[in-house]
């Protein structure tokens, strides 16, 4: 269930002990890449970075990130080129890219233990900024769109698709670590579960006021909303993430209530909260289901203060200046 893109690096992965379910060998525009792949199911992409056009330009690899999830992608990186300077692969972390390497060990053992962001930190020059991309004759940094940090409000509505997937404490518990960086405000909608939690800071509001409720608390750069069964907040975020516990009982028990929902959240962002999943069950997850998983979320302790497991997912939403 493999997939073997090649061009420069052809022969060295013909040795590859794995099963393979499709092979392309050449060099391809990177739109090519996504229409064969966005729809198509496999465990493992190994892609030879010299099979891309134009790979130096990181443009090029994060045209490929915003399409494809790059947890199953091993990035075969060329060692006669710049893309085994410590320039570029900090750029492949910034853009949420960890599993890289030059040779067939390297992707073995990526193929059976995939990167987190915590493996290759010390690869990662935060000090280099990330922004748009400009012909300013000053600077040769390549700027990227997705992590552009600016000073305006970004409203993340978090919505729970298999019943009590954990939203509101997910939320808190993002709250207190992105704190720390920026200026945040949580609010939930329609309920009043964070009169539980002992953070006086948690705005709850209604379906009718949530509008003038975010207005008045986009002095904040970032806004956590619970967006609980309200239609009016969905259309008032920025960005969408779609929880489900994973579990037996509560996938069962979504299937029979409304067996259509999977279908509807395809091609969001889902994100597993509360998973004891490993990548193979998530794979086996993703070809069942055929929903693609953004991220995995283990059981968590909401009494902590400090959640260094949710500093890579913050990472993918474009929050870098947590660490």
């Amino acid at each position: 269930m493999n997939v073997i893109i090649s061009n420069k690096k052809t022969q060295m992965l013909e040795n590859l002990n794995i099963e393979i379910i499709k092979e392309m060998t050449g060099e391809f525009d990177v739109e090519e890449i996504i229409n064969n792949f966005k729809n198509f199911f496999f465990q493992r992409m190994i892609l030879d970075i010299t099979a891309l056009k134009n790979y130096t330009d990181i443009m090029t690899i994060q045209k490929l990130s915003l399409a494809l999830d790059m947890n199953k992608v091993i990035l075969v990186l060329d060692e006669e080129s710049e893309t085994v300077s410590p320039e570029f692969m900090s750029k492949l972390i910034s853009i949420g890219i960890y599993n890289f390497t030059t040779n067939l060990e390297g992707i073995m053992y990526l193929y059976n233990s995939p990167n987190s962001y915590r493996d290759v930190a010390h690869l990662h020059v935060i000090e280099q900024p990330i922004i748009n991309q400009t012909n300013d004759s000053q600077s040769n940094t390549v700027y990227v769109d997705r992590y552009i940090e600016s000073d305006d409000c970004k409203v993340i509505g978090f919505k729970n698709i298999t019943k009590q997937a954990g939203s509101t404490t997910l939320i808190y518990m993002l709250k207190k670590q992105l704190e720390k960086y920026y200026k945040v405000a949580a609010i939930e909608v329609e309920k009043s579960d964070f009169r539980f939690l002992d953070d006086r800071s948690l705005i709850s509001a209604t379906n009718s006021n949530i509008g003038n409720v975010i207005n008045k608390n986009k002095t904040n750069n970032i806004i956590l909303l619970d967006i609980n069964n309200s239609e009016n907040a969905i259309g008032l975020c920025n960005d969408v993430i779609y929880l489900i516990e994973p579990s037996i009982i509560k996938l069962n028990r979504l299937m029979v209530i409304n067996p259509r929902l999977l279908t509807s959240i395809q091609g969001k962002k889902v994100v597993l909260n509360q998973s004891l999943l490993n990548n193979k069950d998530i794979s086996d997850f993703e070809y069942e289901t055929k929903v693609k998983i953004f991220y995995n979320i283990g059981p968590l302790n909401d009494r902590a203060n400090n959640y260094p497991e949710l500093v890579e997912f913050l990472h993918k939403l474009g929050f870098m200046k947590v660490n």
